[in-house]
């Protein structure tokens, strides 16, 4: 990646509107430095009519004589798990939206007084000379200002990137006062706007953590294979200061011990020959230990290496033609009615994906935990990571330009280094315009420039029969810019069959990878009903459905992959059915309980290499 490329993105993203100069993108790898989580049970207070900023609760004062009083008070009060959202943990904020205060004291030094007992408190040992301390949220949904000792630090839009402050020097001996508003109101102006099919859920979501650096370390990398080579690495490096200084990569299995200078702004960039290198695949994810030194301080992290590409109408893994079948899921345990946020229940997840044998999930429809990047990364799983540009952005307004540009870029950043991340989606059922044009192209092309090793697609629900041509047409110009075009389509659900399934043709970017990327229908788990009734709402239908999907598929002459929707039904508020909804999307392939839906059947899923689907609907891979 050049310099300048990086130079000029910086300059276009980074505006006051979209991160405040008091906040950060997080450094990349977090989790392979040195890191104290905050989790667990943190104070909390209700706020639905903002009254904390008046009271000025952040401040946690207490009375000192006979005559004082506060209306308020964090001790003694609600307690609500972190990470972990507020409406799953509460039955009265099942459906709250709006602000939450969450508190946490942090008694800095060893001989410190403690709080009284009680009360939601972390020790944390004090800075050593020329350390550097930070606050890291992995994911506040959806705005947050956070607070320490009375002053605000921080302030953050988006819920599903992470962040981080500068603490060192703010933080001091003995017990820090740590709040954190949290608001999730759905608003015109936000991404995602005011109207999206998945559950708003509040609270602090991802892990917390105070991460501990030099002075000067080792703030952004990038370690990827060569496009032109299969034998050679690359590898990009952003200091923390604008210094020059030293950095050596240690990747000991390919006997690499490489030492680069950066710039006196503090990048530096190198490549690496390598012999032999074991290319990570669906079929073998080999991952290398990876170090990274600085100052004599050491960043490790498992770094996979392949390459994505298209030919023609053709995916390519490493050279070879590789057909996605994936599913999709939202960050969320439906057994639980909660968002997923642990390392468990990134497995409960993937564990099922893996199961269907699938080599892709489409994470929808925003940037997931990176503890489910990273474990798809080690199970062999491709995926497809997305912004959250889902109906109804304004794409008139310069300020949601600015943080969807915010979104993508703390997307890329976190999980760049990640082989499993094989798609970059910058959008998901836009209808096309002037303005829609501009606002994606413009995403498109920044996030070019900051990752040119993947392939940037987003997913379309403009594609439509049309009688004249006898097939299916779609007209986006924007769709020409795309390495990878998907579409959304609900035949025999949200629309009715124009004739049989299995001789129906599209005529859709012929000339570029298509992927199915929704499709399917809702059934109750355990219906049973008229198979070609769609207000059976039965597995039988479902299952129907699926069979007739498949046979029109087979018409698809440069299909590149199916993507059902969706691996569990998932909570909606927009779900309003008495008996057969209750609030919940129920397209969901298998239920939300931990028996296997009929609907289940091998035979309706991309399942592994020489099942019957591929054989079905891609004869010639």
């Amino acid at each position: 990646m050049k310099r300048f490329h990086t130079l000029l993105t910086a300059v276009l993203l980074c505006t006051a509107a979209a991160i405040p100069a008091a906040a950060q993108p997080a450094m990349t790898n977090v989790y392979g430095r040195d890191c104290q989580l905050l989790n667990g049970k943190w104070a909390a207070i209700i706020d639905p009519y903002d009254q904390g900023v008046p009271k000025e609760i952040f401040l946690n004062r207490t009375p000192q004589n006979d005559t004082e009083f506060f209306e308020y008070a964090f001790e003694g009060g609600l307690r609500l798990e972190v990470p972990g959202d507020w409406n799953s943990q509460s039955p009265e904020l099942k459906y709250y939206e709006g602000t939450v205060w969450y508190a946490r004291h942090l008694v800095v030094g060893t001989g410190a007084a403690q709080p009284a007992e009680g009360v939601c408190a972390t020790a944390v040992e004090a800075p050593c000379d020329g350390e550097r301390m930070f606050l890291y949220f992995g994911a506040v949904n959806y705005r947050c200002n956070v607070y320490l000792n009375g002053k605000k630090i921080c302030t953050h839009e988006g819920g599903f990137t992470p962040f981080e402050v500068e603490v060192g020097g703010l933080l001091r001996d003995g017990d820090n006062f740590l709040a954190v508003e949290v608001d999730n109101r759905r608003r015109p102006d936000a991404i995602p706007a005011m109207a999206f099919d998945w559950w708003n859920y509040g609270g602090i979501t991802r892990d917390v953590m105070i991460v501990r650096t030099p002075k000067t370390f080792i703030r952004d990398y990038f370690l990827r294979l060569d496009k032109a080579s299969d034998s050679r690495l690359l590898l990009s490096v952003d200091l923390s200061e604008p210094v020059a200084g030293e950095v050596s990569l240690q990747i000991p299995e390919l006997g690499i011990d490489r030492t680069l200078r950066t710039d006196a702004q503090g990048h530096g960039e190198t490549s690496i020959d390598v012999k032999k290198l074991k290319l990570w695949s669906p079929e073998a994810p080999y991952l290398y230990d990876v170090r990274l030194v600085c100052g004599g301080s050491p960043l490790d992290d498992r770094i996979g290496f392949r390459r994505i590409t298209v030919d023609g109408t053709k995916i390519l893994v490493n050279g070879r033609e590789t057909f996605m079948r994936s599913i999709s899921f939202h960050e969320e345990i439906p057994q639980r009615m909660g968002r997923a946020c642990s390392r468990a229940d990134a497995r409960m997840l993937l564990a099922e994906v893996q199961d269907l044998g699938a080599n892709m999930v489409r994470l929808a429809h925003y940037p997931q935990n990176e503890y489910t990047v990273r474990m798809a990364e080690e199970m062999g799983i491709l995926l497809w990571e997305e912004i959250p540009i889902w109906q109804g952005i304004d794409f008139t307004d310069r300020a949601t330009a600015e943080k969807a540009h915010a979104m993508l870029r703390e997307m890329i950043a976190r999980d760049k280094n990640r082989c499993a991340i094989g798609f970059w989606g910058i959008a998901n059922e836009t209808r096309p315009s002037a303005a829609r044009d501009a606002f994606l192209t413009s995403l498109l092309e920044a996030g070019r420039a900051l990752d040119e090793s993947r392939l940037f697609v987003a997913a379309f629900d403009n594609a439509y029969y049309m009688e004249k041509s006898d097939r299916f047409e779609m007209h986006d110009d924007f769709t020409r810019l795309l390495d990878v075009v998907a579409v959304n389509k609900y035949m025999g659900w949200y629309a009715p069959w124009p004739k049989d399934p299995g001789t129906i043709h599209w005529d859709i970017c012929t000339d570029k990878p298509l992927i199915i990327s929704e499709f399917g229908c809702e059934a109750q788990y355990g219906q049973h009903g008229d198979r070609h009734r769609a207000s059976s709402w039965s597995e039988e239908y479902q299952e129907q459905l699926y069979i007739d999907n498949l046979a029109m598929f087979a018409n698809i002459p440069n299909l590149a992959g199916i993507s059902p929707w969706i691996l569990f039904d998932f909570r909606s508020p927009y779900r309003f059915h008495p008996t057969n909804q209750e609030g919940w999307n129920r397209k969901g392939l298998g239920p939300r309980t931990a028996q296997k839906s009929v609907a289940c059947d091998p035979r309706l899923l991309p399942l592994e290499t020489g099942g019957a689907i591929e054989k079905e609907i891609t004869p010639n891979h």
